[in-house]
């Protein structure tokens, strides 16, 4: 049986951004609340049956360790998109009701990426490299307008850009 190389998922390359002290902090955060459920709650005289109180121990450990790890991801995803860190942070600790982490997941600014000829960090939406004038997307020969990787023809003025199955080629860059 041959095991293929699977490519990486957003998703997966998402959680490994979270720091290892967010899955330690989550690990802590879950066998608290198993020991708050099985041995202290254990204690009380109206204490629900064991089965009951194994499940919620289980609820509310996942849910809290998943809390702390959402906490962790904002941590380290605010500092790579070039927000306060710290801020950003806090809020999503201390406002209530996981709201904080909501309000990051709605304020939160795009991720930037980098130019591919001189890595510098570019804006979402740019055309151009800011320091090298590097074509970031391929554009139409004639009129220089921006086109879309499969077109055949350009959308503004009729031009074919390329054989088919081929990509507009970039423009060249200056001297």
């Amino acid at each position: 049986m041959s095991i293929t190389h699977q490519p990486s998922t957003r998703f997966r390359d998402e959680i490994r951004t979270i720091s290892p002290w967010a899955y330690a902090f989550a690990a802590l955060g879950f066998l608290a609340f198993q020991f708050l459920f099985l041995v202290m709650v254990a204690k009380d005289h109206n204490a629900p049956s064991l089965p009951i109180r194994v499940l919620l121990g289980l609820l509310g450990g996942v849910l809290l360790g998943c809390y702390i790890l959402l906490i962790g991801y904002v941590n380290k995803d605010a500092s790579r998109r070039g927000m306060s860190r710290w801020l950003w942070t806090l809020i999503a600790i201390f406002v209530p009701n996981g709201l904080g982490v909501v309000l990051y997941f709605v304020l939160r600014k795009p991720s930037s990426t980098c130019c591919p000829q001189c890595n510098a960090t570019l804006d979402p939406g740019f055309s151009f490299c800011p320091r090298c004038r590097y074509h970031l997307t391929p554009v139409c020969p004639r009129c220089q307008r921006s086109v879309s990787a499969g077109d055949k023809f350009c959308p503004y003025c009729g031009e074919t850009l390329a054989s088919s199955g081929q990509t507009p080629a970039l423009p060249s860059q200056p001297a």
